[in-house]
C-alpha cells in the first residue's frame, strides 16, 4: 500500500474499530482533527452518520479546513464554547506529523497546533491515526517542531530557541508571498536539533518563552495510535 493508501487504512479502520468498541457512539461530543490523515476519519464518520450507525454526534473542529468539510459532509459543527459541549469532549481524533515508541506527539505541520492542542487536552480520550512513516525512534532531528508564535516577538523568541540548540526556520506560504498565517492569525516557526530531545521537557520549557503561543510537542495526554502499514496490517499502540 502507498502512503496515501495507508492513511486512509488507518482511519478507517481506527473509527469502525472505535465504533464497535463503543469508544465512539451516537450522542459523543467529538473533537475532529486537521490534515491529510484526519480528514479520512472525519469522512468516515460522515458516512457512519449517513448510514444511521451514528446520530446525534456534536463535532467541534480543529480548523477552518476541518470545519468546512464536516459542513460539506453533514457533520454538525460546534465550538468547544457551545453549552451543548461545555468545554469538554468525549473523543479528539486526529492525525500526527510523528510518534515515538512511548506515543509522543510531534503535530502541526497542517499549522493547525493550537486548536489541535485545546481540543486533544480537553479530551476524555485521544486517538492518533497514522502512516508507517510517522513512527520514529526519537524526536528532535527529523520533522521539524512547529512553534506557533505572536509575529512582533519573532526575532526575540528564535533567538531564546536557538539558545536550545535549535535551528529555526520561519514557515513560509505557498501560492501566497510572505509568512504562513494560521486560524488563529499567529506566524510559525519551524525548528530542529543537531541531536535528539526529551519531547516533555521541550513542551514545557518552549510554553515558558515569552511570545511563544504554543509548540507541537504532545506528551501530556497518552493516545492511542493507530498505524498503518504498507502491507496492509494496522498496529495498535
Amino acid at each position: 500500500m502507498n502512503q496515501s493508501e495507508q492513511k486512509t487504512l488507518a482511519a478507517t479502520t481506527a473509527v469502525d474499530t472505535l465504533i464497535a468498541e463503543g469508544a465512539i457512539a451516537s450522542g459523543m461530543k467529538l473533537g475532529l482533527g486537521t490534515g491529510s490523515t484526519a480528514l479520512p476519519a472525519v469522512k468516515r464518520i460522515a458516512e457512519r452518520i449517513a448510514d444511521g450507525t451514528l446520530t446525534d454526534i456534536k463535532a467541534v473542529p480543529t480548523s477552518f479546513q476541518t470545519a468546512n468539510c464536516c459542513q460539506d459532509w453533514g457533520i454538525p459543527v460546534y465550538s468547544l464554547n457551545d453549552r451543548e459541549i461545555g468545554g469538554k469532549l468525549d473523543l479528539a481524533i486526529d492525525g500526527a506529523d510523528e510518534v515515538d515508541p512511548d506515543c509522543n506527539l510531534i503535530k502541526g505541520g497542517g499549522a493547525a497546533l493550537l486548536r489541535e492542542k485545546i481540543i486533544a487536552y480537553n479530551s476524555a480520550r485521544f486517538v492518533i491515526v497514522a502512516d508507517e512513516s510517522k513512527a520514529v525512534a526519537t524526536m528532535g532531528t527529523g520533522f521539524a517542531l512547529p512553534v506557533e508564535i505572536i509575529a512582533e516577538a519573532r526575532l526575540s523568541i528564535q533567538q531564546a530557541l536557538e539558545k536550545t540548540g535549535a535551528t529555526c526556520t520561519l514557515r513560509e506560504g505557498v501560492r501566497k508571498c510572505g509568512p504562513v498565517i494560521t486560524d488563529n492569525g499567529n506566524q510559525i516557526l519551524d525548528c530542529t536539533w543537531k541531536a535528539p530531545v526529551d519531547p516533555a521537557r521541550m513542551e514545557s520549557e518552549l510554553k515558558q518563552i515569552p511570545g511563544v503561543v504554543e509548540v507541537g510537542f504532545f506528551t501530556r495526554l497518552r493516545p492511542t495510535v493507530f498505524i498503518a502499514h504498507a502491507d496492509g496490517s494496522v498496529e495498535r499502540r
